[in-house]
């Protein structure tokens, strides 16, 4: 096989290959947009709320980030917005070849009535652990199984022991694997790595379930201004 066979056959493949990946995202695009209209949300194909200027830690991961197929709207009566989050990290090899890794996200953002310092609740891994290591500990419980399996970090270790109270932490345990939390301004985030559209509504309902466990204390301690 001659060196142009090897290009023609290179470019067939490549071709293939995006023409696959063209069709994927179509398809995806109008999964969301069925689900939208099921829901009685808006939906847009590009973020039209600049998403990633909200205060959270999960937009400012890797060297560049993107927001797609954003839905919206109201939501068991709260305002709720869920949309694809991707972001990549680049290396370069002994070479200098220069290489991108893609970790791609679905979200749910909502409002809550409280006044946050920022919290992550995340789950323990080996990165977290070795942050750890290095001094950058996150805040313990005193639930030694909850401590093993969440890294909770917030500079306000007094809201983060409000927030996360013995309710909040059965709930996390139960019900939090494959979801992250986080909570900024008046702001909060739930993300799990990218399902099918169809999943929107578990996704939606963990969120939802997440805001009514929030103790009281919390809403009366620390309430939005105005």
């Amino acid at each position: 096989m001659g060196p142009l066979w090897i290009f023609v056959l290179f470019a067939v493949v490549a071709g293939a290959v995006a023409y696959f990946a063209y069709l994927a995202k179509k398809k995806r695009r109008l999964a969301f947009a069925s689900m939208a209209k099921q829901l009685g949300f808006q939906y847009a194909i590009t973020d039209p709320f600049n998403t990633l200027a909200e205060p959270f830690a999960l937009f400012g991961k890797g060297e560049g980030r993107g927001v797609e197929n954003v839905i919206w709207g109201t939501w068991n009566g709260m305002e709720t917005r869920v949309f694809d989050y991707w972001y990549y990290e680049e290396s370069t090899d002994s070479k200098g070849n220069r290489s991108r890794t893609y970790y791609r996200f679905d979200c749910a953002l909502a409002p809550i009535a409280v006044m946050c310092s920022h919290l992550t609740i995340d789950h323990e891994n080996f990165f977290t652990r070795m942050a750890d290591h290095l001094s950058f500990r996150d805040i313990e419980f005193e639930n030694e199984e909850f401590n093993k399996k969440y890294n909770i970090k917030c500079q306000d270790k007094k809201f983060a022991n409000d927030f996360v109270d013995a309710r909040m932490i059965d709930f996390l345990m139960l019900h939090g694997q494959g979801y992250s939390f986080e909570v900024a301004t008046d702001r909060m985030l739930v993300a799990c790595k990218k399902i099918d559209p169809v999943a929107i509504i578990p996704l939606m309902g963990t969120m939802k379930a997440f805001v009514d466990q929030v103790p009281k204390v919390v809403f009366s301690l620390y309430p939005k201004a105005g």
